[in-house]
């Protein structure tokens, strides 16, 4: 089941005093950004649970787990127009299910590892979600359970396209999805924001 947000607009008040605070450590950390990481962990805790396969996290854009991702029919009573899936793998995940369907698919063989350079996946992600959603489409990025590689990715379509600080960017998600991606991924986030905004 998608679950659609309620409304459009996405409020950052509740995240005003601690993106304050975060900055300021982000400010400041070294290579190893250990203590930033555990605070935008703990940020993230305050989100909203898991209860759906799919969410919608920005307008017309979801973030969702396999299951989703392989509802055809659900995907077409949704409108959904464009596939992110960050878990593509020879294995499954493969666009030939959405044959017949006007769904346009991209594919990153991403693996769920602090190791994992998830970074060199960020413009092209968020080239494709922008190209889509400026065209009004409707966008679902997955992987296999939607919290972590996806999660990834949107956050990161967010600070690029969107002009967010990280902090603003999973103030918009979290209370619509829980996600929480690894501390390998948000490390890449924080490199991400600190590119961006200049803080690092």
């Amino acid at each position: 089941m998608l679950v659609t947000a309620l409304g459009s607009v996405v409020s950052f008040g509740c995240c005003f005093c601690f993106s304050r605070a975060l900055t300021s450590l982000l400010s400041r950390f070294g290579p190893s950004p250990g203590l930033a990481v555990f605070e935008l962990e703990r940020l993230l805790f305050t989100g909203k649970a898991i209860i759906s396969h799919a969410d919608e996290v920005w307008p017309k854009l979801y973030i969702g787990d396999q299951h989703s991702a392989e509802n055809c029919a659900d995907l077409s009573v949704h409108r959904i127009t464009h596939i992110l899936n960050a878990a593509h793998s020879k294995r499954g995940g493969q666009p030939e299910i959405y044959e017949g369907m006007t769904i346009s698919y991209m594919g990153i063989e991403a693996h769920d590892s602090c190791d994992f350079d998830m970074s060199v996946n960020f413009q092209a992600a968020a080239d494709f979600i922008h190209r889509a959603l400026s065209r009004g489409g409707k966008v679902l990025v997955h992987c296999h359970v939607g919290v972590s590689r996806s999660a990834t990715l949107v956050l990161a379509y967010l600070m690029l396209k969107q002009n967010l600080t990280l902090v603003e960017a999973i103030c918009a998600v979290k209370d619509n999805r829980g996600v929480i991606p690894n501390r390998g991924f948000l490390r890449q986030l924080i490199k991400l924001d600190g590119q961006l905004f200049g803080r690092h």
